[in-house]
């Protein structure tokens, strides 16, 4: 027999809002959840993510010192 009252309550529709729009329904111990940044809007998964080149610091040694 489970003990009583040592478990969080589980809220299975709970809302997952962006900049308050609703995102999607998911299960949490929270009946709210607010984010900064998902999946949709993360720039590493839509693409937009720009590359940049940065020198090792064996290279900028022999450049300085070169």
């Amino acid at each position: 027999m489970p003990k009583k009252l040592i478990h969080p309550i589980w809220y299975s529709n709970a809302r997952v809002y962006l900049d308050d729009q609703l995102i999607l329904k998911v299960g949490s111990t929270q009946s709210k959840l607010n984010i900064d940044s998902w999946s949709g809007t993360h720039p590493f998964y839509t693409g937009t993510q720009k590359d940049v080149k940065i020198d090792s610091q064996l290279e900028r040694f022999f450049k300085k010192y070169g």
